[in-house]
């Protein structure tokens, strides 16, 4: 293998965690943020508010998203054991 092609490799991976993991932090980003307006309008001041819903709705995302993450990385896995050279095994 070349550097390029280990290069190539991990940007893949990087890339394939990022855009499976933005999904849940994208809803644990949303639902942190209106929890803190609603806690700066009723004044309510107890970080252990928000998280509680922050923690359901990450749930909750996880579960929906799930099926589409393992294809994710049943294509990437797929694409990873493709690039091995014949020769190599």
């Amino acid at each position: 293998m070349t550097i390029d092609s280990v290069t190539e490799l991990l940007r893949s991976a990087l890339v394939t965690a990022f855009v499976i993991s933005a999904p849940i932090l994208l809803v644990a980003v949303v639902i942190g943020l209106v929890m803190s307006v609603l806690q700066a309008v009723t004044q309510i001041q107890d970080q252990t508010i928000s998280l509680v819903p922050k923690i359901i709705a990450v749930l909750v995302a996880t579960l929906y998203a799930l099926p589409w993450a393992l294809g994710r990385m049943t294509d990437y896995t797929t694409r990873l054991y493709e690039s091995i050279p014949v020769g190599f095994l």
